[in-house]
């Protein structure tokens, strides 16, 4: 992914108004990002740990997203998967649901996918970042082929926002 800009990434989302665009945290250390290990970028909101955000380079545009994501419950931590990389977790996958696009979304419809809850799915596929016992599934999958079904993962989950 190219690097980007805050400028880039408050014009790209599709899904919130551009006044909520213009007041979301974006991240402070874009410069620092490992920006060719990116698929997408994303993060959550240090002062609202509920809303998440991502970035996509799709079709030539930028494409983001604003998700909500519910309140971890205490206690039980289960194993999940997340529908865009294929990496499991033990309480690190949560289901981040994305209003949908233009009318529909001010109607109150909404997209959701379970998603590696630190949005790292990039750095997990490419064995950058570690998800802990069992993480990654043996694969006969070459590392090109991953990030192809990542990125279509996440170009279908993008679609369906913005159908």
């Amino acid at each position: 992914m190219k690097p980007l800009t805050e400028q880039e990434i408050r014009a790209a989302f599709v899904n919130c108004t551009k006044g909520e665009a213009k007041r979301l945290s974006v991240p402070r250390d874009l410069t620092d990002r490992p920006w060719d290990d990116l698929d997408y970028l994303g993060w959550r909101d240090p002062q609202s740990p509920e809303r998440a955000y991502m970035v996509a380079e799709l079709d030539g545009g930028l494409r983001a997203l604003a998700l909500r994501c519910p309140a971890q419950a205490s206690g039980h931590m289960r194993r999940s998967m997340c529908s865009m990389c294929v990496t499991t977790h033990t309480g690190g996958v949560s289901l981040m649901v994305a209003a949908k696009a233009g009318k529909p979304g001010q109607q109150g419809n909404s997209v959701g996918a379970y998603i590696c809850s630190d949005l790292a799915c990039s750095l997990y596929v490419r064995g950058k970042r570690d998800a802990g016992a069992g993480g990654r599934m043996h694969e006969s999958l070459t590392l090109e082929e991953k990030i192809q079904r990542t990125v279509a993962n996440l170009a279908a989950f993008v679609a369906k926002v913005t159908a």
